[in-house]
């Protein structure tokens, strides 16, 4: 086994073979007479002693708690990934067929995609020091976080109507960043709640789900506000003229008698 050597002179560092242990010779360098160490000058590291019960023979009795981490299989990834594509399909044709998405078909996309979108940013975010969660325990939590999610939505529409607002699109910016502040808040208080994430980290995990369900309804042609709502010239406070009430037809006045 090759002896790693250092000049005292010109510091060079070099190996030699175990046979010239304790033998002299000179530096390939500085030349320079130096002696190369023997098999007593070693320095060996031993491993620290194990703490804790052992057997008869001396090993420990007690194993070390390996990580593991969780892996998606490949029926997950596929689910996901037609989740995903069902929903940007049914956007799409929606908006090709130029009407208002019934409630029923926002809540389910958003239900759907909750839950996905929830996992894969809790995979990003998460801190790998601590392995995260798996199993049972990351279904509860990922769940319950999916879950709260969802409801943001159901929390912005209900504040829409809470404070008069006939439909969605008549939504002023002023209420608009009231209502994200709101959906933020209840986003990031429950990732930090559920899948003990840091702050920051929790605003970007609820970021996921708020961008990708906002892109897919604006995609669908959904008007969540004013800004967001398409106008034309016979749209009234930002509400389009499809969604107005009819006007009620009214008889002719009756010809003027001469």
């Amino acid at each position: 086994m090759p002896i790693p050597v250092t000049c005292p002179g010109c510091l060079a560092r070099f190996s030699v073979s175990d046979k010239f242990a304790g033998k002299q010779g000179p530096c390939p360098k500085c030349k320079q007479v130096i002696t190369v160490p023997d098999k007593t000058q070693e320095v060996v590291i031993h491993a620290p002693e194990t703490q804790g019960p052992k057997d008869s023979s001396g090993r420990p009795v007690l194993k070390p708690i390996r990580r593991v981490e969780f892996d998606p299989s490949t029926w997950q990834i596929i689910l996901a990934c037609a989740i995903a594509a069902c929903c940007l399909i049914g956007a799409i044709f929606l908006r090709a067929t130029s009407q208002s998405p019934p409630t029923w078909i926002l809540v389910s996309a958003a239900i759907a995609l909750a839950y996905p979108l929830t996992s894969m940013g809790y995979t990003f975010f998460k801190d790998d020091e601590l392995g995260g969660y798996i199993g049972k325990e990351r279904w509860i939590r990922l769940g319950t976080c999916a879950a709260v999610f969802a409801a943001t939505w159901g929390v912005y529409t209900l504040l829409a109507y809470y404070f008069g607002n006939r439909t969605l699109a008549e939504i002023e910016p002023i209420q608009l960043a009231i209502f994200l502040a709101v959906m933020f808040g209840l986003g990031v208080a429950v990732s930090v709640g559920a899948c003990e994430l840091e702050v920051g980290q929790s605003f970007l995990h609820y970021s996921i789900y708020f961008v990708v369900t906002l892109v897919l309804a604006a995609i669908a042609g959904v008007e969540l506000a004013q800004p967001l709502a398409s106008q034309s010239k016979n749209d009234i406070y930002g509400v389009p003229s499809r969604v107005r009430a009819t006007p009620i037809p009214t008889k002719p006045d009756s010809a003027a008698k001469p």
